[in-house]
């Protein structure tokens, strides 16, 4: 099953694959682009889950708070943090001001299902702000979703690195290079969004995307997560043994909801591009 998926398109899959490949390096330090992308230990995890609680929202509508509820309570051990788990546990319906880097892991699907900028901006908000309402992860979500969306639509490295600089003050400038030497585990918006769209930005595919996020030795889940939606959206897709090794550590469950987001969006990403 897992295999035929693939062969049908990979949207939404891109972040799925970075967390599956990063959830192994979180708080390892890695610091190497030089490392098996799978190992007996990697698995789906908070990213993943509440990715896909994303995806199931944009596919039936409803309430996002409800959805996260939902999937914190069919998968309790995939790693939350303890903000989100204390809120979620006690289905609270409240935001909790998080400036963590939680609203940008998940916001991926909906830079690939909006049909403009503004749509995804304004649904990258709604998605954010039932929890981290803090602006800092209101920013990093939108930031991200605009990343995934520009990619998909045609745009150039340079274009898509001007316009998170111009309208989220972001500074993409950096070499990863540099910022390995320095940089350390930080799960804010602000101190791992930028960090790993610049590890897209750098790369020449996919899996490079993914390598250059998690050699920088943060967050490195999450941080892949997000290179990966970004990745995908930009490359136009995922490469086949990337994304059956993927589908292969999911659930029934939730390959179901990434089956159904395929089918319905697979032909919004663009064409493979390099620039």
């Amino acid at each position: 099953m897992s295999g035929d998926l693939a062969k049908e398109g990979t949207a939404m899959l891109g972040a799925i694959a970075g967390d599956v490949i990063g959830s192994v390096h979180e708080h390892a330090g890695t610091k190497s682009k030089d490392f098996p992308l799978f190992v007996e230990g990697s698995r789906f995890t908070d990213d993943t889950v509440l990715t896909v609680a994303v995806a199931e929202r944009l596919l039936r509508g409803g309430s996002y708070i409800d959805w996260f509820h939902e999937y914190f309570h069919a998968y309790p051990h995939a790693g939350y943090g303890s903000s989100f788990r204390r809120w979620a546990q006690h289905r609270c319906r409240e935001p909790y001001r998080s400036w963590g880097n939680g609203s940008a892991m998940r916001v991926s699907p909906i830079g690939i299902a909006g049909n403009t900028l503004e749509e995804v901006l304004a649904e990258a908000r709604a998605s954010a702000e039932v929890t981290h309402n803090h602006p800092q992860s209101i920013r990093g979500a939108q930031a991200t979703a605009a990343a995934v969306f520009l990619s998909r639509s045609g745009y150039t490295k340079a274009d898509i690195k001007a316009y998170i600089e111009r309208e989220f003050g972001y500074n993409l400038s950096e070499r990863l290079d540099d910022i390995r030497e320095r940089y350390g585990f930080d799960v804010s918006c602000q101190g791992s969004v930028p960090q790993a769209i610049i590890a897209f930005l750098e790369a020449g595919g996919f899996e490079d995307a993914v390598r250059n996020a998690i050699s920088l030795g943060g967050d490195a889940d999450t941080m892949a997560c997000i290179a990966g939606g970004i990745a995908e959206a930009f490359f136009g897709g995922v490469p086949d043994e990337i994304a059956s090794k993927t589908l292969a550590v999911l659930d029934e469950r939730l390959r179901g909801v990434v089956r159904e987001f395929q089918a319905r969006f697979v032909d919004r990403l663009a064409r493979p591009s390099i620039t």
